[in-house]
């Protein structure tokens, strides 16, 4: 088919935003766990959120029921000699009866017109309640540059390619699987006091933990009332930050549909890890010639010494960590001056080392480079270091995580994040909530 141009920006004169208030609509056909016992068995991480196809395979080896089959059916297969292309034919086919045996298995349901109402409950944030609405949002409430007036903001570049992979998949199984998580400030706190209220009141539609023991709960709104009452107060709020998903919600605007599959969380609420990096130069370099990287990046940064712990991962805002096998870890610092403090983007840390240390020192100017590696927080430190010591690349970096602070003046100036510098955590989980198209 002829895809939508929207996703990139050109919003046709019937798509334009009317209002600039979000809008949540209620699913029509959602596609559900059963219970409890089943949303275990459905649920998984999101494709996104492994480091390699290999890694996916083996989790699909362990549960072989799990949504990822149809998400990432290319690693559906009987060995890792048989992974294939994401997007290919054979893949797309392979989603489309994984799809129809998923629907029809006892390990889900249908249900009609419903928003879900989604509670993360994370043992390292005992006294945070993360709590958001989910269901139907606009995609011509995006901002793009033809449309500026919307309330959804993106702050991440959108790779047609990938995008494309996505909007197959949909074309493919006739789902929407992929939700979108986004941010909200909901400065007064009523959108998370009605969500708590709501949820005490009765027990989830079911449950399920996480490989890092985070709990994942879901209750499924349908009552009138209770749906026009979260769709007002969603309404009220100014705008929205799109935390994780850029890629879900251009694949459902670049089919035309006038809806992607979206849950919004308060802000405050919300946890970002850090992002750290692993990186591949390809030729041999003495203790002095790495520690040299540092004063050769134009002067941007400053060496501290030794950190007091290692494995080192940052905790505070302008503190990198450097690990070589030649000269173990060493703590960096970007100097004043060598950023504009101003911008809300070029003052993360990952942007000053993206352009400093592996642009002007490196020579890797580009971030898709493939000397490069993105490593999110579901790995540590003592992780980035193994992977260095087993020769599997020449550097580890290590960056304090974005805070929301940050994250919201990026989107509020109207500025790109970094690419890959927002670990969301926790993340929300693949297969709870499906849209049936």
């Amino acid at each position: 088919m002829t895809y939508h141009p929207y996703y990139v920006g050109a919003v046709p004169s019937s798509k334009r935003c009317r209002d600039a208030m979000i809008s949540i609509h209620p699913i029509p056909r959602a596609l559900v766990p059963r219970d409890s016992e089943a949303a275990g068995e459905v649920g998984a991480p999101n494709y996104d959120e492994f480091q390699s196809d290999r890694e996916i395979w083996e989790l699909l080896q362990i549960r072989p029921r799990c949504v990822l089959a149809v998400t990432m059916a290319h690693c559906a297969v009987p060995s890792p000699e048989d992974i294939g292309e994401g997007d290919s034919p054979a893949a797309l086919a392979r989603a489309a009866a994984n799809m129809k045996v998923l629907i029809g298995s006892a390990l889900t349901r249908e249900t009609a017109r419903c928003l879900f109402a989604y509670e993360i409950e994370d043992p390292l944030r005992p006294d945070v309640r993360q709590i958001g609405i989910g269901g139907l949002a606009r995609t011509d409430q995006i901002r793009t540059d033809r449309n500026p007036a919307a309330p959804i903001i993106r702050n991440e570049g959108v790779r047609e390619a990938k995008a494309r992979g996505r909007a197959r998949l949909i074309e493919a199984t006739g789902a929407i699987i992929g939700t979108v998580n986004n941010a909200v400030p909901d400065r007064a706190g009523a959108l998370a006091g009605a969500l708590e209220r709501y949820a005490d009141s009765m027990e989830p539609a079911f449950e399920a933990s996480d490989a890092a023991g985070n709990g994942h709960r879901i209750w499924l709104v349908g009552e009138p009332g209770a749906v026009a009452r979260f769709q007002h107060l969603l309404s009220r709020e100014p705008e929205a930050y799109v935390a994780d998903g850029n890629h879900r919600s251009a694949a459902a605007a670049m089919l035309g549909y006038e809806h992607f599959l979206a849950v919004f969380f308060p802000a405050d609420r919300m946890g970002i890890a850090p992002y750290n990096r692993l990186v591949s130069y390809g030729e041999p370099r003495t203790p002095d010639g790495i520690a040299g990287l540092v004063s050769g990046a134009n002067g941007a940064f400053e060496p501290l010494g030794a950190p007091d712990h290692v494995p080192y991962q940052p905790e505070r805002t302008h503190s990198v960590g450097l690990y070589a096998r030649e000269i173990g870890w060493i703590a960096i610092a970007p100097r004043a001056g060598s950023f504009d403090p101003g911008d809300a983007a070029a003052s993360i840390d990952h942007d000053i080392v993206q352009r400093a240390l592996f642009g002007e020192a490196l020579g890797i100017e580009d971030p898709a480079d493939d000397r490069l590696t993105f490593v999110g927080a579901n790995k540590d430190a003592a992780w980035l270091q193994r992977e260095v010591d087993r020769g599997h690349a020449d550097l580890a970096v290590t960056l304090p995580a974005v805070t929301m602070e940050q994250f919201i003046a990026v989107c509020r100036q109207g500025r790109m994040m970094p690419p890959k510098s927002t670990w969301f955590q926790p993340k929300i989980r693949s297969g709870l909530v499906m849209a049936l198209l």
